[in-house]
């Protein structure tokens, strides 16, 4: 495992917030993010259930906003790490750790055993896991595991991830980006064959 419990969740929600929430290419098509008035109900579905406070409570407008916002941040620091400017993805993740206040702090849940979790300026919902995937982002880009956060290299897809493999090898957001790159590349030697 290259990352804690604790830290992956964070990346995986960075990584669904991005994929969601940001215009682009998506499995070889244009994808545009949700509208503004969809966005809290796409957001309920990326957030674990358990993360929001009380529990089940509905994410609001503005929260849904703030959200895109730090998505569209975090679209940076993929985009800026694939191109290899550590330094251009180091600024922008400054800047948004700076605007959220982030902060570490112990917490205990469940009788669970304490574990550091990352928390924003404020304990509300959008700050607060804004500052934490800010910050798992910023853990991974400030060590040997930078070259873990990539973009799909398919065509016609800029769709994010974390590799998370044994040997740091994976080029594409999912499966059938990868499969659509392969088919395309075979039908290519053999159309070079004929």
């Amino acid at each position: 495992m290259l990352f804690d419990s604790h830290i992956a969740t964070l990346l995986e929600v960075a990584v669904d917030l991005v994929n969601v929430l940001t215009d682009g290419a998506a499995g070889g098509r244009s994808y545009t993010a949700p509208e503004r008035e969809e966005r809290p109900r796409v957001i309920a579905g990326i957030l674990p259930a358990e993360s929001r406070w009380p529990v089940g409570r509905a994410i609001t407008q503005e929260e849904a906003d703030y959200l895109a916002e730090t998505a569209g941040a975090m679209r940076a620091i993929f985009d800026a790490v694939n191109r290899g400017e550590i330094g251009r993805a180091a600024s922008v993740l400054n800047r948004l750790l700076i605007s959220t206040g982030a902060r570490p702090q112990l917490d205990q849940l469940d009788s669970e055993p304490w574990q550091v979790h990352f928390h924003g300026s404020d304990d509300s919902l959008a700050i607060g896991w804004s500052a934490g995937c800010a910050t798992a982002l910023a853990l991974a880009v400030g060590s040997h595991l930078a070259g873990r956060l990539g973009v799909c290299s398919a065509d016609l897809c800029d769709r994010v991830y974390i590799d998370s493999s044994r040997n740091a090898a994976r080029r594409f957001c999912s499966t059938p980006c990868q499969n659509r790159t392969k088919a395309a590349a075979f039908r290519a030697r053999h159309a070079g064959r004929r």
